[in-house]
């Protein structure tokens, strides 16, 4: 997966907002130092021990593709040697869909990932795959397909997470509908004991066909998930909706904001989301009624929502992430067009918001003189925390950044 220079092409275009003087100074450490090979799509999680494991892909200079994870160091504040997940052989790699990996309180982990399908019918069609470890990543299954009907021929975008009772919940795009209106539809599922991921079930229809859904579980066990809707065939807007029966029933999608954006194609960057005592948080890409990422927050979980408010109104902002510190203060980062000197460069824009939402500072944290893009973000405690990207130097390769909120 490369960064996509056609649509640097097009950004050429729109207002660009100068980025030196607000730059972080820091050194990025690079996710794995192997020669010819080229790393992407970052995913950070957490084990059961509570501590940061980060997911990427690796490419040989001979196209084949694995997934890889490696567990931070606490004590030396940073990533271990990397381990390979042989049964992911043949990972698509690509930042919107990006791979990734899960931790089970019973010591399960479970890598997903995507494959290539592409057919007559669906020329980008795509499937998603999985592994479990049993043995704390010593071994692991062979790949399993996530869908056994023969009639989902393209499964795409996406995300995980852990429930209360200890099993993990999936959510993807799946090309199987009900209607005829345009648009895929959203599927669920969980998995049951050592047998994977079962009782697949769809819970909405008309989501944007290239765009990555949000999984997120509740403290009190709702389980919410997000993505970007075609309503009234087009308008492509962000959508919430959220069981609270253990995934039996879903809402009615209910729009995080009414931006209204009327758009004949899929922006290709998703909604993301988080918690804190104040309720769920979220932040996404529009162009509807202005363009950038915006911000928005739900203090009655997803039965109203706040005015949006901007976190970036470049056009070229997207790929929003978004979490909280253990302070419960919220951090939201994203990739976005800049110019320095007479270069354009993506660099990843880092945003601290309080408790409620009120924005405390706004900086980039990528190098200036490097294009990266796809941030994640995840918290280590209440003042550091961790960002990751995919960064263009010769090659493109996964970086990542120890920060600590105090220095910003």
């Amino acid at each position: 997966m490369k960064i996509n220079y056609i649509l640097l092409a097009i950004l050429l275009i729109t207002p660009i907002k100068k980025a030196s003087s607000q730059t972080i100074n820091t050194t990025p450490i690079p996710i794995l130092a192997e020669t010819n090979t080229t790393t992407s799509c970052p995913f950070i999680t957490k084990n059961s021990e509570g501590t940061p494991v980060m997911s990427f892909g690796k490419e040989t200079k001979e196209k084949e593709t694995v997934l890889c994870y490696a567990v931070f160091n606490s004590n030396e504040k940073k990533f271990q040697t990397p381990i390979e997940i042989q049964s992911s052989k043949g990972v698509e790699l690509h930042g919107e869909n990006a791979p990734k990996i899960i931790f089970k309180p019973n010591n399960e982990i479970i890598a997903v990932w995507g494959v290539d399908n592409a057919s007559e019918k669906k020329k980008y069609g795509g499937l998603v795959n999985y592994s479990q470890s049993f043995d704390n990543g010593k071994s692991w299954t062979k790949a399993k397909p996530l869908v056994k009907d023969t009639a989902s021929i393209d499964q795409r975008y996406f995300d995980i997470d852990l429930l209360p009772n200890g099993e993990v919940a999936i959510i993807w795009l799946d090309n199987r509908s009900k209607t005829e209106d345009e648009g895929s539809t959203l599927y669920y599922a969980e998995t049951k004991g050592t047998t994977g991921f079962q009782n697949e079930k769809l819970i909405a229809e008309t989501a944007c066909q290239c765009c990555r859904t949000d999984l997120f579980i509740s403290k009190n066990g709702t389980i919410n998930a997000a993505f970007r809707d075609i309503i009234n065939n087009e308008i492509r807007d962000m959508v919430l909706t959220y069981s609270t029966d253990n995934g039996k029933t879903f809402s009615v999608p209910k729009r995080i904001s009414p931006d209204n954006w009327k758009i004949n194609g899929c922006p290709h960057t998703g909604p993301t989301m988080t918690e804190n005592e104040t309720g769920l948080h979220f932040a996404w890409y529009t162009s509807g009624g202005g363009s950038g990422v915006f911000y928005s927050n739900s203090s009655d979980y997803g039965k109203t929502f706040s005015t949006r408010d901007i976190v970036s109104d470049k056009r070229s902002a997207k790929h929003p992430q978004i979490t909280i510190l253990d302070n419960k203060e919220v951090l939201i980062v994203w990739d976005e067009t800049v110019t320095e000197g007479d270069n354009l460069i993506v660099q990843i824009g880092l945003q601290h918001r309080k408790k409620n939402g009120e924005i405390v500072s706004t900086k980039y944290i990528s190098p200036k003189d490097k294009s990266s893009s796809f941030p994640i973000i995840k918290a280590i405690n209440k003042n550091q925390f961790i960002v990751a990207w995919s960064q263009q130097s010769v090659d493109e390769n996964v970086f990542y950044e120890i920060v600590d909120l105090n220095s910003i």
